[in-house]
């Protein structure tokens, strides 16, 4: 079984922060695919899966180039494979939420305060000021959030990686897509307790690309609201 990440960057010049986070990996016995200067995410994932030809068991990462992991690697190593030595895992993330409303965000602040929602993340530009967010108890959740997410070649190879046609937008909502369809396939997704540093705050969900493309995808899935674990 062989670790992949898949990790695009817009630059080849990495950052101090991407250069950290290649070295993490690589410490932690992954092989790291840099993604560099892609046209699509979508198109970049799927296209990286195709040229790795992995085997169905083999594990792949799809995560930001702004992320700092401090979870030891070997007990990050150790908290994917537990994971997948349980029968039909999909994705593996460090936050997402159990039910998926009407308004397609998985981090609706109503699901939030109704305790839908999962997993831990840090915010911010660095350790010392990070922004914490704790948003529940880990465990399975119907979606997660895209900064990291982790599946078996074998998941990505039974989902749609593709942008849908009724998509505009072509870096956005991907992670909802994805996880999305993993839960609808009956596989199961969860939260896991590895602790990183996300350098975004998020305001890429305020453009107009993000909103188009959760528009197409509320649509697609109107009938099926809320979709909960």
């Amino acid at each position: 079984m062989k670790f992949y990440a898949f990790i695009c960057t817009r630059s080849s010049e990495l950052n101090n922060t991407t250069n950290k986070l290649t070295s993490y990996l690589s410490r932690a016995g992954v092989d790291v695919k840099l993604l560099v200067n892609q046209d699509s995410i979508f198109l970049a994932y799927a296209n990286a899966l195709k040229k790795v030809n992995p085997d169905p068991d083999d594990i792949i990462i799809l995560c930001h180039d702004d992320i700092n992991i401090t979870t030891d690697p070997i007990i990050f190593k150790s908290l994917i494979l537990e994971k997948f030595a349980l029968k039909a895992t999909g994705f593996l993330g460090v936050a997402g939420t159990r039910k998926l409303s009407e308004s397609a965000v998985w981090w609706d602040l109503n699901l939030w305060k109704q305790q839908f929602h999962s997993g831990y993340a840090l915010h911010g530009d660095n350790l010392a000021d990070g922004d914490p967010s704790y948003y529940g108890k880990y465990g399975q959740v119907v979606a997660l959030d895209g900064l990291f997410l982790v599946a078996q070649a074998k998941t990505l190879q039974k989902i749609d990686m593709k942008k849908p046609k009724s998509f505009s937008g072509k870096w956005d909502f991907y992670d909802i897509w994805y996880t999305i369809q993993a839960h609808k396939a009956g596989l199961k997704n969860y939260t896991i307790p590895v602790v990183l540093l996300h350098n975004s705050r998020g305001e890429l969900a305020g453009r107009d690309s993000w909103h188009k493309n959760r528009e197409a995808f509320i649509k697609k899935y109107k009938a099926s609201f809320p979709i909960e674990v």
